[in-house]
């Protein structure tokens, strides 16, 4: 489920500040397609989950870069 346009525009990393992209993420178990918003900043790229259409932009919850 994609998000809106303007959502994504105010929305940040809350470790750095940078702003934020939409990206679709296979899950692994499920074989199923999830959103995920990366982190564009050069030195951080987490990836925090998209729940059932809302960020959760929490760091403990954030995928680490590989």
């Amino acid at each position: 489920m994609p998000l809106e346009a303007g959502l994504l525009e105010i929305l940040a990393c809350p470790a750095c500040h940078a702003p934020l992209k939409e990206q679709e993420a296979k899950q692994q178990e499920s074989k199923e397609q999830e959103t995920e918003l990366i982190c564009t900043g050069e030195d951080c790229g987490l990836a925090y989950p998209v729940r059932d259409g809302i960020p959760v932009l929490l760091v403990d919850e954030a995928r680490r870069p590989v």
